[in-house]
């Protein structure tokens, strides 16, 4: 059986897809990859189609053995990729033999990793979707030692990277979105979050929860409260603390909270690489 066994998960390791799009009037998120132009150019330089399912490591520290010869690329911000005793750049096609262990390093800047291998990683589907939501609980489990994942027959052939340059995630972000549709609940909410925000420990799949200085409700909204409403991946809900959450792919499918803006789609792999004590702001485009 062409397969992976996981020796080692790291702090934590998922298996992502592109998501499960268009069931929210079910309660279910879209999830899928956080990072989706890395989960694709991963895909891309394996041979495989978009939509295969890969592996999204949160701060690298994975380690897989083969039970087949395969093509694996991992992407994302710039990590080490070691198999066996042999080193490799990420962002690029290499080749496996059965037996074979790939380790991936610590990223020094970014947080999510992603790991393609040709064929695809092929664990039973939910929902149309082979990705973990980390807020529901559909999907695979999160990766543990000892798990053999099993893999598709490749379908395609290998891309070479030369014109790949794999980019360090910034310190500072500066997002684009579009104000509203609750925007009026707030005061100035523009220039507030035009503001510098710093991303906090507490963020997770679900939501970038920020720090900074507090959103201020309207004066005729200080009191009310909203019925619960549909939102989106890339909406900035407004708790009463005033400190802004950006929703990112396991969010909820419905809140009760002002959203201020929305983020614009391109901008989300960014986000998805924020770290804590990464500073945002918000310009309206």
């Amino acid at each position: 059986m062409r397969a992976l066994e996981v020796l080692t998960p790291g702090p934590q390791a998922l298996v992502e897809d592109l998501g499960r799009p268009g069931y929210a009037h079910l309660g279910v998120a879209p999830s899928g990859a956080l990072d989706v132009s890395s989960l694709r150019l991963a895909n891309r330089l394996v041979g495989n189609p978009a939509e295969a399912a890969g592996i999204e490591a949160l701060l690298g520290g994975l380690s897989v053995r083969f039970t087949t010869s395969a093509t694996v690329a991992v992407t994302g911000p710039p990590v080490s990729v070691v198999v066996d005793d042999r080193s490799f750049g990420s962002h690029t096609p290499v080749p496996v033999r059965a037996g074979q262990t790939l380790t991936l390093g610590t990223p020094s800047t970014g947080l999510r990793c992603y790991l393609a291998v040709s064929g695809g990683l092929v664990v039973e589907p939910v929902l149309g979707s082979r990705s973990r939501d980390v807020l529901s609980g559909i999907g695979p489990a999160p990766l543990s030692a000892s798990d053999v994942l099993p893999l598709g027959p490749p379908t395609g052939i290998p891309t070479g990277a030369d014109v790949v340059v794999p980019a360090s995630a910034p310190g500072d972000l500066v997002v684009p979105v579009t104000l509203g549709p609750r925007d009026d609940w707030l005061v100035s909410p523009g220039s507030g979050l035009a503001a510098w925000w710093t991303v906090t420990s507490e963020s997770n799949r679900v939501g970038l929860r920020l720090e900074g200085t507090a959103l201020r409700r309207a004066a005729e909204y200080a009191e009310g409260e909203l019925p619960s409403e549909g939102v989106l991946t890339g909406a900035i809900q407004v708790p009463p603390n005033g400190l802004p959450v950006v929703f990112l792919a396991d969010h909820p499918t419905t809140g009760g909270y002002p959203v201020a803006a929305v983020v614009r789609p391109r901008a989300l792999g960014a986000l998805a690489q924020a770290r804590p004590g990464t500073r945002v702001r918000f310009r309206r485009s």
